[in-house]
């Protein structure tokens, strides 16, 4: 990665993820400044190339050359360093980091259920789901993480998988626990050892049910992908295992986030929150406002697969680049006054789900989810509030969400 000259206070490494206390707490002040003094800025901590602004983050996500695998990045760089490891050269990727034309053939075949239009048929499930946790709560100060935003998208998923209802809270640890490793690139021992042992049984879980339900198709999304055909090309057992995990690991911390992100920018804003229990048919606008003010996914990486310029500077193949969907999020050449939450915004388009051919294959799924859940927490609770107890954000490596986030259901 070649030196270029730029302000040497500009924030390095660690305190570009939510590792950092300042950054967990509150990153756009930083993303601002880095995009206006650092648009490209060179992260040579951990040997990255960091992009901020709105139409440099949009180009990068939906070139059709960059390489999402980062094991192709260059030795000693972020993205071979922390996000390859524990992929072996032979290994196959998740969907999310594979390059084409593996990656074309896999979304071909699993793409079906995740349309809008299949999605919807999902509502009354999870609305009947969302009831359900809703049902559970008894106190009127609870986390809304663990009671409440948490449960919601291991359950659907567990449920459109076709689970047994008895191990929708093993799913629940199983997941929590495998995500310690799967999206992020500094894991403790502790982390991994535990991630290592979830994710295992999760294999084996998921292996033992393909061949039970090979032999009785049913209405459900397992079957769906057992059944998928697409020019005579079948998902393979691995492949079929990896995308359950994908559906149950990647869905549930992201729901989760956007749940407790868009709750926390509701109870915050109070004419936001009155316009929407006015006006409920303004929830999907709503959901959009949310993905876009406090993104739950705030980066996203591809590697330089050739020599070429970004951003008016030389990038080269190999080169780690870390585009921040969260700033790309906040930049005012496209959004009038961005730091703002408007849930009736004219425009909301965002780069929260990625773009170009990687653009996230359950976003339809979350924003049902999130349109769902928020809506019924309102319903059910006219006062619901701030609790004193107050929220911590957790350090979860390109999320952005709550460990814990109390709220009163006497507070308004």
């Amino acid at each position: 990665m070649s030196d270029t000259t730029q302000d040497e206070t500009l924030p390095q490494g660690m305190q570009l993820t939510p590792l950092d206390e300042d950054f967990r707490a509150d990153p756009y002040p930083l993303l601002k400044r880095l995009r206006e003094d650092a648009p490209m800025l060179l992260d040579k901590e951990l040997q990255r190339r960091m992009y901020t602004r709105h139409d440099d983050v949009k180009g990068i996500l939906r070139s059709k050359t960059f390489y999402a695998d980062p094991r192709k990045a260059r030795p000693g760089t972020f993205s071979k360093e922390f996000l390859a490891k524990g992929f072996g050269d032979e290994e196959d990727m998740p969907m999310l980091l594979m390059d084409e034309p593996d990656h074309r053939r896999l979304r071909g075949l699993v793409s079906a259920p995740f349309t809008p239009a299949a999605v919807e048929r999902w509502r009354p499930r999870t609305r009947e789901v969302v009831q359900r946790i809703l049902n559970a709560i008894t106190e009127p100060e609870f986390d809304l993480i663990e009671a409440f935003a948490g449960p919601i998208p291991t359950v659907v998923i567990a449920e459109l998988l076709g689970i047994d209802a008895a191990l929708h809270a093993d799913f629940k640890r199983w997941s929590d626990t495998s995500v310690q490793i799967s999206f992020n690139p500094f894991p403790t021992p502790e982390q991994q050892a535990a991630a290592e042992t979830a994710n295992n049984t999760l294999m084996d879980f998921f292996g033992s049910e393909i061949e039970r339900r090979s032999q009785d198709l049913g209405d459900d999304l397992l079957s769906d992908m057992i059944r998928a055909e697409e020019d005579g090309e079948k998902l393979t057992r691995n492949e079929i295992i990896r995308q359950c995990n994908l559906l149950l690991i990647a869905g549930n911390v992201t729901t989760t986030d956007l749940i407790g992100n868009g709750i926390k920018a509701l109870l915050d804003h109070p004419r936001q929150l009155a316009k929407l229990r006015a006006n409920p048919d303004l929830i999907g606008n709503a959901v959009e406002e949310i993905l876009r003010y406090d993104s739950p996914v705030v980066n996203s990486g591809r590697v330089v697969n050739a020599d070429t310029t970004l951003a008016g500077c030389p990038a080269h193949q190999g080169d780690s680049l870390t585009v921040s969907l969260a700033s790309a999020n906040r930049d005012p050449d496209f959004y009038p006054d961005p730091d703002s939450f408007d849930i009736q915004r004219e425009d909301t388009h965002h780069q929260s789900f990625g773009g170009g051919s990687h653009l996230c294959l359950g976003a339809h799924l979350a924003r049902l989810e999130a349109q769902e859940a928020i809506l019924a927490l309102l319903e059910r609770y006219p006062t619901l509030g701030h609790s004193e107890r107050g929220h911590v954000y957790h350090s979860i490596p390109s999320f952005r969400g709550f460990s814990e986030f109390w709220v009163d259901t006497r507070s308004a």
